[in-house]
């Protein structure tokens, strides 16, 4: 839990720094080069060995799916809504992180799913602004599918993490990541425009940042607190970052102007259901959530 606490603040500023740093900058070179730049932070530890040609190409795809896929759709949805819906429609992650849990495991938890969908409540009730607009069916789907990677991805390797113990999350974690890289630098390739991209040293610094800390560091940490906390607990934080994020664009970045009194009140009452979904998903683990057996 206290892996996922750290990670939902350190993407929280990341939010504010990439709409003030990187406005200008081609989405898929931003995320290329972030999972890229966390692929070389931590390829110093990789281990390939002592994890096996099939567990590393199994963790390469989980990666692309996890990170690169998520990314590619996430940043095509700006394409087609605006920045506060693509927002508001991530708010179903915390619910395909339960689902997928389940049905791998072939079970239903409805404490768990419950803990979801009021982790949902609280971060609809921080972001839902305005009146929908634009191609809105077209991004809400394209959030969806970032939704279900981002999710399945988080579940997929808390599994196979279970499944080997033994394994440390540092000696494996840049086949992740290297999955990604591969799955951005494709869409990059394919719809970079190379010839309009500039770069500033400013937005190289915000880069290197956001690709060693934010992507790095902040997967890392996420996943191995995945890896140890149940799907209860992992959906509800999959939110927990709502909160966090808007505090940090009114008092930091000073993003949100003419910050109402309705506003502070949705925060206060969305975070407090966030934290309560979090307690709820702490509370007891149900038997057969503990390690995943080898099959």
């Amino acid at each position: 839990m206290l892996y996922l606490a750290i990670v939902s603040l350190i993407w929280a500023f990341s939010f504010g720094l990439i709409g003030s740093a990187l406005a200008s900058v081609d989405s898929y070179f931003v995320a290329t080069l972030r999972l890229g730049c966390a692929t070389l932070l931590f390829l110093p530890w990789l281990r390939p060995k002592a994890i096996g040609t099939q567990d590393s190409l199994r963790l390469v795809a989980y990666g692309a799916i996890q990170f690169g896929l998520m990314y590619v759709c996430y940043i095509k949805a700006f394409n087609y809504i605006p920045s506060h819906l693509v927002a508001l429609f991530t708010v179903l992650t915390p619910v395909y992180v339960v689902l997928i849990h389940d049905a791998r495991q072939r079970q239903f938890t409805p404490r768990y799913l419950f803990a979801a969908l009021l982790s949902v409540l609280g971060a609809a009730i921080i972001k839902a602004k305005g009146t929908p607009s634009g191609d809105i069916w077209i991004g809400f789907a394209l959030m969806q599918l970032a939704g279900l990677a981002f999710a399945y991805g988080q579940v997929a390797y808390r599994d196979w993490k279970r499944q080997h113990p033994e394994i440390n999350d540092h000696n494996c974690f840049a086949f992740l990541t290297l999955g990604g890289t591969f799955c951005a630098a494709i869409f990059s390739l394919l719809f970079t425009d190379w010839g309009m991209l500039e770069v500033s040293a400013s937005q190289w610094q915000a880069l290197l940042y956001l690709g060693c800390i934010a992507s790095g560091l902040g997967f890392f940490l996420w996943n191995k607190g995945a890896a140890r906390s149940n799907p209860g607990t992992l959906a509800a934080f999959n939110n927990a970052v709502v909160p966090l994020a808007v505090l940090s664009s009114l008092f930091v970045f000073g993003e949100i102007e003419n910050t109402s009194t309705e506003t502070l009140v949705r925060l206060v009452i969305g975070a407090a259901l966030i934290a309560g979904a979090v307690i709820l998903g702490q509370r007891r683990r149900p038997a057969g959530d503990g390690a995943v057996k080898k099959k």
